[in-house]
């Protein structure tokens, strides 16, 4: 797939590049709240709705669905299309489905509205990544991209304690109004700052299907599917667990989940510096971390003193999202749009595996802090792939060394 950057990236000026980026990053700040913002409000939710706490489990599965099913479907479908049209359509699709979710009368409608609210996910993050690398010096497209993601990691660290601290206050429907909000904001600044590129060059969507088809590239996305299950396992049931086995009021989940993404964002800059000197072996390192850490969860969740750091280095997990996307460049091919979309359809696979599991111990009787065994099994699962993805990585060069 051609990128040609250049005639883009000359035509505009420091600061229109940057109004850019900052509204590609504001869409991942909306979709970060809203991605968590169920985590956060469990409790409220399970009384708004009159539901259990694991069928508020189910919602959030439902989000992870609708994006796994949305990257590589609005990914492909969208590949002839201008991505600046694109990105707007995928944002004002995004304000639509969280606004339904704000005004959902009940489980099934708010079931349906969270999956709707989901299809867009995935594909926003493949078309902003290729728009920040097109407005960018050659030099400056990794920066730039970083700081689309900064959006995502920014809403862990603030938006997410600020939608739960509302939600707690007024409705946990006001959380998803914000996203909305948020989302017709984006809309707006992308309208506004990001003009049509008559230079664009088209992708081809069966060419970069024949690329996506790689072993290699299906191996990556079932360690990020499997492996990252255990953070959202534990995630998803913080509230349960800070109540009913720390013994926490309520009223502490705003510092819990903003304490979360001080570790998420200490994930990001860890996961960039394993793989730029341990490339794909960072993966390992990164999972073998997670199983230690998970396994230690559930003592740790019986102190106060204990469960916070805990929070922190369960955060720290994060680090395998930049490893695996960094594996995904490098043998996605031609395949880089679809690859970037699907890359968080296998983290929302995790997303929706990680509850569902965490949701069936709680369901048979076992304490919410049984979670950080539930997801020491997934992060072992995922460490399993990555020798697997080692073990066909070198035997395809062995083949090739005896063709030569």
């Amino acid at each position: 797939m051609s990128l040609s950057i250049a005639p883009l990236a000359a035509r505009l000026s420091p600061r229109e590049r940057t109004f850019i980026l900052l509204a590609l990053s504001l869409g991942g700040f909306a979709i970060g709240t809203s991605e968590f913002a169920s985590m956060g409000l469990m409790l409220e939710i399970s009384r708004g709705l009159s539901i259990s706490e694991t069928q508020v489990g189910h919602l959030i599965s439902a989000y992870a669905i609708g994006v796994v099913v949305g990257a590589p479907v609005l990914a492909f479908a969208g590949a002839g299309y201008a991505r600046r049209t694109l990105l707007l359509g995928l944002m004002g699709f995004y304000a639509v489905g969280n606004l339904a979710s704000a005004l959902a009368p009940n489980y099934s409608t708010m079931l349906v509205a969270r999956f709707v609210a989901g299809l867009p996910h995935g594909a926003y993050f493949g078309v902003a990544m290729l728009v920040a690398a097109a407005i960018s010096p050659p030099a400056q497209r990794g920066a730039a991209m970083s700081k689309v993601l900064l959006g995502l990691s920014v809403a862990i660290l603030v938006g997410n304690p600020l939608t739960t601290w509302l939600g707690q206050q007024f409705s946990w429907r006001t959380a998803f109004a914000l996203v909305s909000v948020l989302a017709i904001a984006t809309v707006v600044m992308i309208a506004r700052y990001l003009l049509p590129d008559p230079d664009e060059v088209r992708t081809s969507p069966m060419r970069e299907l024949r690329a996506f088809n790689r072993t290699q590239v299906w191996l990556a996305l079932a360690i990020g599917s499997v492996g990252f299950a255990g953070m959202f396992c534990v995630f998803t049931y913080l509230a349960p667990t800070l109540v009913q086995v720390t013994g926490l009021a309520e009223s502490w989940m705003p510092l819990a989940v903003g304490i979360f993404g001080i570790g998420a964002i200490i994930g990001n800059v860890a996961g960039g510096w394993l793989v730029d000197r341990f490339h794909f072996r960072a993966a390992a390192l990164v999972l073998v971390w997670s199983i230690v850490v998970l396994l230690a969860y559930p003592l740790a969740a019986q102190s106060v003193w204990t469960i916070f750091p805990m929070i922190i280095a369960v955060g720290t997990m994060g680090a395998l999202a930049a490893v695996l996307q960094t594996r995904l460049m490098d043998v996605a091919g031609e395949a880089q749009t679809l690859a970037a979309a699907s890359n968080h359809a296998a983290f929302n696979t995790a997303n929706a595996l990680g509850p569902w599991l965490g949701g069936m111990a709680i369901g048979a009787g076992f304490s919410p802090a049984t979670t950080g065994y539930v997801g020491a099994a997934t992060a072992l699962g995922g460490l399993l792939l990555w020798g697997v993805a080692v073990l066909v990585d070198r035997r395809s060069r062995s083949a090739v060394a005896c063709e030569g």
